[in-house]
């Protein structure tokens, strides 16, 4: 019996093989490409090239060449993207898993390059491999909320998914035809009967010699991958939703019930105590908003705020771990009537600050657009009601379509003027 895992025989399993491999790849070359697409527009969201604070990953050149402003139409637009990059990843994970165990024979083949085309092959193989699992990996683990990896979350991901993707188009084109081909003949032995070199070649790394007894077939095996991704998903998919689907949601951080009930019983992800905000701090009596722009500063307490036109939208909140609340009813102060109280006729782009004190985004900037959006508001009340501590009292930021982390709660500070 071979003891290398460079030797074919090593590797007994008799479901390895080209049409195996070939619709997993397919499935993953689909998945990934949506994806990474998604993954890009949600660092769009963040507008990172609106100001330094936003930006996560400075030094990214020439990376972030498709920056555009984010929209604010439709306001579920975030919602839907990211819903799906974070719920489409989980529901992957099975298939990866099985594409990489299909092909692992082909990470100890010798000798390790036979020809250019081949040794690019082995690379591509190698930087896939390494990316997908650092990939998702981190994924996961931020959608979870636990920061285990070293350093940001957002640069690492960023770049990772760059040299991942990379990597996932030089394999594919190098791949894809043969992945094609043996995808046409359904039946294994169709592909028993092939002759040729290629696909040859690559029977002779996956599939094996001296293959053990089966004790699942082929298609038995991609029903089990199937059910696996299909478990994952009705896992995941309900933290999108409201109402009793998100209880069905046990995998994620936010599938459990509710914070409380009432008008302001839907997810959140930063509690006052958390970020350091005191009811002291909070008070009527302690609370000043100062709005600043290039010629006038104002201070405002929430009474001032509550003489000022107020006007209601009605706005989900979406994070990028993936959950999201249907439409809340918010009211408040327009942020293009705050910009005009300093002078700003024309919105400007925003910086915001809040009272926390610890955290990523503490401070966050808006565009001129999201500015001026009628339904972008300095919030005072949701569903009818005061804002809770939890979720931003004394007043707190809602735009349309942007990331959660935009939103910023326990807003201290709103500074207007280019950025």
């Amino acid at each position: 019996m071979a003891r290398s895992p460079s030797s074919p025989a090593f590797w007994r399993s008799p479901v390895r093989g080209p049409w195996f491999t070939s619709v997993l790849g397919v499935v993953l070359l689909v998945g990934i490409t949506v994806l990474f697409v998604t993954g890009l527009l949600s660092y769009a969201a963040y507008n990172p090239g609106l100001s330094p604070v936003n930006d996560k990953t400075p030094d990214k050149g020439l990376l972030g060449f498709y920056l555009f402003s984010w929209p604010t139409d439709p306001p579920w637009l975030y919602r839907l993207t990211q819903g799906v990059h974070v719920t489409l990843g989980i529901t992957l994970i099975p298939v990866l898993l099985a594409k990489l165990w299909s092909v692992v024979p082909k990470l100890f083949a010798l000798p390790p390059a036979r020809s250019l085309a081949h040794a690019l092959e082995r690379i591509s193989l190698l930087l896939l491999v390494g990316g997908a699992l650092f990939e998702f990996t981190t994924g996961v683990l931020n959608v979870q909320l636990d920061y285990l990896f070293p350093g940001s979350f957002y640069p690492l991901h960023f770049y990772g998914a760059w040299v991942f993707f990379a990597a996932f188009v030089t394999h594919a084109v190098l791949r894809v035809p043969a992945a094609l081909r043996n995808l046409r003949r359904l039946r294994e032995g169709e592909l028993e009967a092939e002759s040729g070199g290629e696909l040859q070649e690559e029977k002779g790394e996956l599939v094996s010699p001296d293959p053990a007894e089966p004790t699942v077939s082929r298609r038995g095996a991609l029903w089990l991958v199937g059910g696996g991704s299909l478990l994952l998903f009705g896992t995941t998919v309900g933290r999108n939703f409201d109402g009793p689907l998100r209880a069905t949601a046990v995998l994620a951080p936010h599938g459990g019930p509710e914070p409380g009930g009432g008008p302001a019983g839907f997810q959140i992800n930063k509690t006052a105590a958390s970020r350091g905000i005191s009811p002291k701090e909070t008070s009527d009596e302690a609370w000043r908003l100062v709005v600043e722009g290039p010629t006038d500063t104002v201070r405002l307490s929430r009474e001032d705020l509550l003489q000022l036109p107020l006007y209601s939208a009605a706005l989900p909140i979406a994070c990028v771990e993936g959950w999201s609340t249907s439409d809340q009813w918010w009211r408040g102060v327009r942020l293009g009537d705050l910009a005009r109280l300093v002078g700003q006729e024309q919105p400007p782009d925003v910086l915001v600050e809040s009272l926390q004190r610890r955290g990523a985004f503490r401070r966050a900037a808006l565009r001129a657009n999201q500015v001026a959006d009628p339904r972008s508001l300095l919030a005072l009340f949701v569903n009818g009601e005061p804002l809770t501590p939890d979720h931003g009292y004394p007043a707190r930021v809602i735009v349309p379509a942007a990331p959660g982390v935009l939103n910023t709660k326990w807003v201290a500070r709103m500074t207007f003027g280019d950025l």
